[in-house]
């Protein structure tokens, strides 16, 4: 009976992992006649007619006046609720018992995986659906290269992760795929925390810098990004974090390593 008791709950935990739709990095492709859209820093979600789930295939417990109005078919998006607020996102998104907070929160959709047509044709489908927590993400047709860098500078000014770039011609790519690029000023990876450094100055009585590494076993300090408050109650040892950074040197080392959060 317990292992029965078990199995159910495991059963209620996940469900089938959707095969996703993942970026590749941009490398001066030639991307003129494709669309671009701001890449948002939440959750990633993927309602399969019947659940949200996870990219790893949980189900994320959205309230039911939150689900109310989703569609019978599959659409994938992203959950978020403004720039700069990962924690804040992944807090609300990940609590088994959902709560009020997600009223915060909006579902930005940017594909229809089951849909026939280009993007844009897929994307009308769920034009009905939109409302006050469906929205589908703006794409922009990128005319030039310079349009592009032009608006990766607005997103990034406003405190913007990045952008997309997709060939709007194809169909949805159940994969990681070069018909869909992001683009940023920084390179972006994760690197396990091993141990912190003392702080100076203003925070003598706190951390000055997580020491990191690399999987190739290469060791470095990240102390930009880092809030007041997570100098004072930082990632326990063996957490792995998200952080970006401008190159690799010669060393193997990260040039200007930027904290950006934890990886869940």
């Amino acid at each position: 009976m317990k292992f029965l008791l078990l199995l159910s709950f495991s059963v209620s935990l996940f469900a089938t992992k959707p095969n996703l739709l993942l970026l590749k990095v941009y490398k001066d492709q030639n991307i003129t006649g494709w669309v671009m859209s701001e890449k948002l820093d939440g959750i990633r979600a993927f309602w399969d007619g019947k659940h949200l789930l996870s990219r790893q295939g949980k189900i994320i417990y959205a309230p039911k006046w939150f689900l109310k109005d989703y569609p019978p078919f599959a659409i994938d998006g992203e959950l978020w609720t403004k720039r700069k607020d990962f924690e804040n996102i992944s807090s609300i998104v990940r609590d088994k018992v959902p709560s009020k907070k997600w009223k915060e929160i909006k579902h930005y959709i940017f594909e229809v995986p089951n849909a026939k047509g280009n993007l844009f044709q897929r994307l009308k489908i769920v034009k009905p659906y939109e409302g006050k927590y469906i929205q589908i993400i703006p794409q922009i047709k990128v005319k030039n290269k310079k349009l592009l860098l032009n608006f990766l500078h607005q997103v990034e000014k406003k405190g913007g992760e990045g952008v997309v770039v997709r060939d709007p011609n194809t169909p949805y790519i159940a994969k990681r795929t070069s018909k869909a690029l992001k683009v940023k000023s920084f390179l972006d990876t994760e690197c396990v925390i091993v141990g912190y450094t003392k702080g100076k100055g203003k925070y003598k009585n706190i951390i000055g810098a997580l020491l990191c590494q690399l999987p190739n076993k290469v060791k470095f300090k990240i102390g930009s990004g880092l809030s007041d408050s997570l100098r004072k109650n930082p990632p326990k040892i063996g957490t792995i974090i998200t952080f970006k950074y401008k190159e690799i040197t010669k060393y193997g080392k990260p040039r200007f390593p930027v904290f950006m959060r934890v990886r869940k």
